[in-house]
């Protein structure tokens, strides 16, 4: 008779084949579809350009600011100016003798928006905090791929043994040879010295399937000394599989590890996307607020100027004696109330160039710099008749957080179908194979019988263990269920924050725009009746406290429309960050 399963090794190997083929096919999971939509999303979304042009949006378009004003201006105005060309000491100067040499010599660079997005790009702290985060969690996917990282193992063991004679026990003896079947015997052990050398080395192979294949070559040499010396060798090569059938089984399971840790960096790709955002957009907000201190000073320049000429005029009419000499108290007073307001607008300045410093943290322009920063692009002080719906839309799909939540919840079903498959009863197939060698008295030979296959053995086998409540896995997926559907809801209110923030952007900008042409409305008749009212003052039908306040509400009626302008543009690029993206003055790659 055959011994059992003799005949079946071939069975065996095809019914272990076909097991791996089935798994190998496991590697998507149906609901696994919306998982691999939010990535393709979140790639297309990281290679888009962060830019929003308005243009783009508008279903009307106005030329310029003036296509609502008619009537221009008296008195040129900062916001008008193709460019600000402000020089600090000229604006101070004749209002203090005792300004500091170095500000005196301090110097003045022109920077456009493009370029301090450059320099802050390259070196902005908050940055370059952010873009380690990425490197961070792509070091955790590699180390999570790096499990199926075959492993290579080799160890060896030496074994000396002097042993002493025993006595054994007794025995009874079946043999076919007639003289020894039925003997009675005694077995004991002589004195002998054995020394025994053992050694494997092999390789360890994980499967994404959850399996692990392994193959071996075991080596043992054996010296026995004592009435019968021996000097052997025994060899083999070992095949063993050990493959989970139900929990741990399947490339979906075994790989779930990784797609997380391969959302995780998504998300913080994502995270890392908007950090660099928001710094862009506080420091273009920066900038314009630079722009701002500029313009009002130049208008608390151009008040002191005007306060000075009328100052000459009214003492030069007192000398003509056109004019009482009290004229030239009033008109004194005029030129020091305007000295401490020009005062205040310089500090101003210096404030903003510090913060714009700071958030920029570039060499060049250190915060203790002499360097006078002056903006050169110009306010957009055109109106955009906007498309709410399409850019809502917009926003929702191009929101970073939201984004960052789609990944965060394609992590989550990965993790709850994972958590599945772990409260499934463990249920394990193991398979080796060995072909062995006989007893040789060399190393040469000992291989021999190895590679004719003449002596080998194998086994199969199925292991099954289950906890008797499985409370703890049961528990630790409720968990994450409880966790996917908090997120989940987490999402819905972040969508309508989204919402609630772009449309209230979109009142914030319509409003500033009507305030700046309010405002230019009052700067246009403020002018016209300082002009009329210091026509009178040379006929004498007015004091010159009477053409002071006239040119006050002038100074105070630029400066509204100064920061009109600065509100619109920080406005404009509230919305654009509201859309998840820049205000579209040049490209900006990350």
């Amino acid at each position: 008779m055959k011994p059992l399963f003799s005949s079946h090794r071939g069975l065996v190997f095809r019914l272990l084949l076909a097991l791996l083929l089935i798994f190998a096919a496991m590697r998507t999971h149906p609901d696994d579809q919306p998982a691999v939509d939010s990535d393709n999303r979140a790639t297309q979304r990281l290679n888009r350009e962060e830019s929003l042009l308005l243009r783009d949006f508008a279903t009307e378009i106005d030329a310029t600011l003036e296509h609502h004003i008619e009537t221009k201006p008296l008195i040129p105005l900062p916001a008008h100016k193709s460019t600000l060309k402000i020089d600090v000491h000229k604006a101070l100067s004749g209002v203090t003798s005792q300004m500091d040499d170095r500000e005196k010599r301090s110097d003045q660079h022109n920077l456009s928006i493009p370029e301090i997005r450059k320099i802050a790009l390259e070196n902005n702290l908050s940055l370059k905090i952010a873009n380690i985060e990425p490197v961070i969690a792509e070091t955790a996917v590699g180390e999570e791929r790096a499990k199926f990282d075959n492993i290579i193992f080799a160890n060896a063991n030496l074994r000396h043994l002097d042993a002493p004679g025993i006595g054994g026990d007794n025995v009874k003896l079946s043999s076919s040879n007639p003289l020894l079947d039925d003997q009675r015997v005694k077995l004991s052990l002589e004195p002998q010295k054995i020394e025994q050398l053992n050694a494997e080395a092999g390789i360890a192979i994980p499967l994404r399937t959850g399996g692990v294949v392994t193959l071996s070559s075991p080596i043992e040499r054996k010296i026995t000394k004592g009435q019968l010396d021996s000097d052997e060798f025994r060899s083999a090569l070992r095949f063993s599989i050990s493959q989970p059938l139900l929990r741990n089984a399947g490339i979906a399971v075994n790989e779930a590890s990784i797609n997380i840790a391969h959302y995780e960096r998504r998300a913080v790709d994502m995270r890392t996307r908007l950090q660099s955002i928001r710094v862009i957009s506080i420091i273009d907000k920066a900038y314009w607020e630079l722009y701002a201190a500029w313009a009002e000073l130049d208008v608390r320049r151009q008040q002191y100027e005007l306060a000075n000429q009328n100052l000459t005029m009214v003492q030069r009419r007192v000398d003509e004696g056109l004019t009482a000499a009290i004229e030239i108290s009033r008109a004194e007073i005029g030129v020091t109330d305007r000295v401490e307001s020009l005062i205040i607008a310089n500090t101003k300045l210096k404030l903003n160039q510090r913060q714009l410093k700071f958030l920029l943290n570039d060499q060049t322009y250190t915060i203790d710099s002499d360097i006078h920063i002056v903006p050169t692009t110009t306010p957009t002080l055109v109106y955009y008749n906007l498309d709410r719906k399409q850019i809502a839309s917009l926003a929702l799909d191009g929101r970073l957080e939201l984004l960052e939540l789609e990944l965060r919840l394609a992590a989550d079903l990965t993790r709850i179908e994972f958590l599945e498959n772990q409260t499934l009863p463990l249920f394990t197939l193991d398979y080796s194979y060995g072909a062995l060698s006989n007893s040789r008295g060399s190393f040469s030979q000992t291989y021999e019988d190895v590679v004719r296959n003449r002596f080998n053995d194998w086994s199969i086998g199925l292991r099954f263990e289950l906890p008797m409540t499985n409370e703890a896995r049961r528990m630790q997926l409720q968990r994450a269920v409880q966790q996917r559907i908090q997120r989940l809801t987490t999402k819905t209110l972040q969508e309508q924050v989204v919402l609630r923030e772009i449309y209230d952007v979109f009142d914030q900008v319509e409003q500033n725009w009507q305030r700046i042409l309010a405002t230019r409305q009052q700067v246009i008749l403020a002018g016209i009746n300082y002009e009329a009212e210091l026509k009178q003052f040379k006929e004498g039908l007015r004091t010159m406290t009477e053409v002071l306040e006239m040119l006050t509400l002038l100074g105070e009626a630029q400066i509204k429309e100064i920061n009109a302008v600065r509100d619109y543009q920080a406005a404009l690029i509230d919305l654009a960050y509201a859309t998840g993206t820049l205000l579209g003055y040049s490209r900006v790659e990350f």
